[in-house]
């Protein structure tokens, strides 16, 4: 089952996008490289609760 996961930057620690995941095939937390509007940049985003 998917569910909704939310990214957050990791030097400004905005909350910018919001994606899906399978949690039964990939328990750990997901990390992803994406353009941040406050950085204006490419920066690591993680996923937060």
């Amino acid at each position: 089952m998917r569910e909704i996961i939310t990214l957050q930057c990791n030097d400004c620690k905005n909350r910018n996008y919001t994606t899906t995941k399978n949690k039964k095939k990939h328990t750990d937390r997901m990390e992803t490289k994406k353009f941040c509007n406050t950085c204006r940049k490419h920066t690591e985003h993680r996923e937060v609760k």
